[in-house]
């Protein structure tokens, strides 16, 4: 995985000409922040993935949460091992970070359905939003996911996997 970072790094800097621009995008972009987005987009794509196939069945509000409960065992185990690298699996370990894992996603969870909510069942803006095949319901999803991955980097950085 490090070896990846450093290569798009390295493309980044054949393609920036500019020194200082450079060292902006290294302190910006680090290695931590570079795996969370990558799989914070991988975890959205799981949920997605599942909430389509779910929604075939049953209502997007239930489709939503099977759908988070998929993506929340991908992002523990991929923001534990890759991202935050916290390598143990000590039970006093797990005990702390599972349920505060856990309790942030809820959190978010709780925002995102509150969103979808609002938006698709009380206001409708699903049915202006529908681009051809693709559902207006998908693309508020997409929107509150934006929003959910800042809010969950935000509570494993500071919370979770916080570093002593």
């Amino acid at each position: 995985m490090d070896r990846l970072f450093e290569k798009i790094h390295g493309i980044c800097a054949r393609l920036v000409k500019s020194e200082k621009l450079m060292n902006i995008i290294r302190k910006v972009i680090s290695r931590e922040v570079f795996f969370y987005l990558l799989f914070g987009v991988l975890t959205t794509v799981v949920n997605l993935i599942t909430l389509a196939v779910f929604n075939r069945f049953v209502d997007i509000m239930v489709s939503n949460v099977i759908a988070w409960l998929a993506a929340v065992i991908f992002a523990y185990v991929t923001n534990k091992l890759f991202v935050f690298e916290s390598k143990s699996w000590k039970p006093a370990v797990l005990a702390k970070e599972i349920p505060s894992f856990a309790g942030a996603r809820v959190l978010t969870l709780g925002i995102e359905e509150l969103g979808l909510l609002v938006m698709i069942k009380w206001l409708h803006l699903d049915v202006p939003l529908t681009i051809g095949p693709v559902g207006g319901e998908f693309i508020i999803k997409a929107i509150l996911a934006v929003i959910v991955v800042l809010l969950n980097y935000i509570f494993s950085k500071l919370l979770i996997f916080k570093k002593k």
